[in-house]
């Protein structure tokens, strides 16, 4: 009998019932759930402060103690790794997964696929995790990111106001639904039907081809720009957080800095630029957006 690992840590609870979903096609196997937690607890729903403070050590990718956890079996036939994105970089505790010698010793010459809940970003939270599963001589063979389809500003209030108050509703009865469409998280169990294929076969090959010919998955040009230049900004705030922050009132001071540059920059900076982008760049590159959007979509994937 075959058998698969499911493992991942969900803050909210939502990857769990997406991950649950994805699940539904596989029968005759051996499936083993492991949900991972923190040593410390991150809050849910978060407090303002620790919401924000958390960014420097999400950016730096820097592990925490987790919870003991047990792991039935030294291989698998495949493993699902589910996750979220914090601060466009792997959530503290999956970092901190990506990083247990425990679980790196299972990974070497097994196939992996990656199941990401996120508000809209992923593509550098999916790199870093690409290059740790590789690292330990695993494989990725295919990649599915479910995310909030609104507007980027409306989801960002949105999902503040869900991240903040745990409550996942619209607020004012004006915003949109925060989070993974319930659509969406219904949804993917067509993919869970491809991967279980590609158990059943033995092969993976052109699974991802198969996950994105279901165009339910796409990069927008304007999130690949915030994107790649997103990823420059946070590394600097946070090795200036590390760096100037020694002492809790002095960090405690820093982190406000950055809560208000974020905010400036997503509200008033991020709209003026990538209107600029996208009436007088984005129309003569387009060349250069087609091949970095295949390069996310098919990260460490063997397409040969």
């Amino acid at each position: 009998m075959k058998r698969i690992l499911v493992i991942g840590y969900s803050q909210s609870g939502q990857l769990y019932e997406i991950l649950e979903n994805f699940l539904k096609p596989f029968e005759g196997v051996e499936i083993e759930q492991v949900k991972i937690e923190p040593k410390e607890a991150f809050p849910f729903p978060w407090t303002s402060d620790v919401f924000f403070d958390t960014m420097p050590e999400s950016v730096l990718e820097e592990p925490v103690d987790l919870a003991p956890y047990t792991l039935k079996s030294t291989s698998y036939d495949l493993i699902i790794v589910g996750y979220q994105p914090w601060y466009l970089s792997p959530s503290i505790p999956t970092t901190s997964l990506l990083k247990d010698p425990k679980f790196l010793s299972i990974l070497k010459n097994t196939p992996v696929v990656t199941v990401i809940g996120a508000r809209n970003m992923w593509l550098n939270a999916q790199e870093s995790v690409v290059g740790y599963i590789e690292g330990a001589g695993g494989k990725v063979v295919g990649n599915v990111p479910l995310v909030d389809r609104h507007q980027n500003l409306v989801s960002v209030l949105s999902i503040l106001h869900w991240m903040l108050t745990g409550k996942k509703e619209r607020k004012w009865g004006v915003l949109a639904t925060p989070g993974v469409s319930d659509k969406d998280i219904k949804g993917v169990e067509i993919f869970g039907k491809k991967v279980f294929k590609g158990l059943q076969k033995g092969t993976y090959k052109g699974l991802q081809e198969e996950i994105l010919a279901e165009q339910t998955i796409d990069i927008h040009p304007s999130i690949l720009l915030v994107e790649t230049r997103g990823k420059i900004l946070f590394l600097a705030w946070a090795k200036l957080i590390k760096k100037k922050g020694a002492g809790s009132k002095k960090r405690s001071f820093w982190v406000s800095m950055y809560k208000y540059y974020l905010l400036v920059a997503l509200f008033i900076v991020s709209p003026i630029v990538l209107t600029i982008y996208t009436l007088l760049i984005r129309p003569f590159t387009g060349k250069s957006i087609q091949k970095k959007t295949e390069h996310f979509l098919y990260l460490g994937i063997d397409r040969t």
